[in-house]
């Protein structure tokens, strides 16, 4: 075993969980990762809690989307709400055995069975009053083919982003994080955008590897009806499995009222569609981490490069102040090494290079 498997392991329940004596944590993820799942096992044992692990096999979301009934698609999962509402944290690994698993899924099954298991992943999300939970990555020979790396160069750039000098890196995105709370008005402009909205009143919150790992960035919600403008995004976003490259969106009051893609329009469409607030955006994002320099198709690690800005279509956090509830929060990186991002009048970042 890869010893950084262990001290990730140990940062996790340690620092980004702190998990407590006689509380239950539940581990999710793949195949793929278990000896990570292991290591995780251990940690929570060793701090005196009760390890709860639900391991995911390749194969199943395929076979479900193609062979589930229209029953079994509405049926909320009530088993699973109660014990993530008897759980106090919720550990989400993030591997895959195929990415592309879920290519030729009916896209509107897909959304349906969302709409139906939202109040789930609300909960994991929103009530930091019940749950703290943290969603990792791990090196998977299917993350290493889409960030096009060898599986060690995979490993070595998953590792580098994760164990880093938190404290450090946490004092740089509390400095800007400040300086947006105290924000009103933003201006994003440069090639391929032009778009302007308001942040007055939100909270700005950086990500210091607490809920995310890697961590590495600062995000708010804009107001949602204060949007005005485009965006053309020059990476792709992956939905579900399906790759939807060369998004445009143009905004009007807050809502998408026109929209384009060179790959999957139709997925993009769908999303759009979902409820009467997925054509909202409920969070503008600012990537930070200075260890992930390339685009991967992970947006774990994506929407954290340094230089890069994201939306995310639908659901606003509570803890940035809410004002959009959706089934949808689907997050899109764009490029900002040519464009500007400025905050009440002033430039604060430059071609990706920070003014503040």
């Amino acid at each position: 075993m890869d010893m950084r498997t262990r001290k990730l392991a140990q940062q996790t329940i340690r620092y980004s969980l702190k998990v407590k004596p006689e509380t239950n944590v539940i581990i999710s993820g793949g195949e793929e990762a278990k000896e990570f799942i292991l290591e995780l096992y251990k940690e929570v044992i060793l701090q005196g809690a009760y390890p709860i692990v639900r391991i995911s096999l390749n194969g199943m979301n395929d076979f479900y989307y193609k062979y589930a009934n229209d029953k079994q698609l509405k049926k909320f999962p009530d088993l699973r709400m109660h014990e993530v509402e008897n759980c106090q944290y919720y550990i989400g690994i993030n591997t895959y055995g195929n990415t592309r698993e879920l290519s030729n899924a009916d896209s509107k099954k897909i959304m349906q069975r969302r709409k139906v298991t939202t109040p789930i992943s609300d909960y994991v999300v929103n009530r930091k009053d019940k749950i703290k939970r943290v969603t990792i990555g791990f090196p998977c020979m299917a993350l290493a083919q889409e960030g096009e790396m060898s599986f060690n160069e995979y490993e070595n750039f998953v590792f580098k982003a994760c164990l880093n000098d938190w404290s450090k890196l946490g004092k740089r995105l509390n400095k800007i994080a400040k300086k947006f709370e105290e924000g009103k008005e933003v201006l994003l402009k440069g090639e391929n955008v032009d778009l302007s909205f308001s942040i007055k009143d939100k909270n700005c919150i950086a990500d210091c590897g607490e809920e995310n790992m890697p961590g590495g960035e600062v995000f708010m919600a804009p107001v949602r009806e204060s949007l005005n403008g485009w965006i053309k995004f020059e990476y792709p976003a992956i939905y579900s499995g399906k790759e939807v490259s060369g998004i445009y969106l143009k905004f009007e009051n807050g809502k998408v009222v026109e929209f384009d893609a060179d790959k999957n329009k139709d997925i993009l469409q769908e999303v759009l569609k979902t409820d009467e607030n997925s054509d909202y955006v409920g969070e503008f994002g600012i990537g930070c981490n200075p260890g992930i320099k390339k685009y991967t198709k992970n947006l774990l690690f994506d929407e954290k490069i340094d230089g890069t800005i994201h939306l995310a279509l639908g659901m606003a956090y509570k803890d940035n102040g809410g004002g959009n509830d959706s089934a949808v929060h689907w997050d899109i990186v764009k490029d900002m090494k040519n464009a500007k991002i400025i905050l009440d009048g002033k430039v604060v970042q430059e071609n990706g290079r920070w003014k503040i």
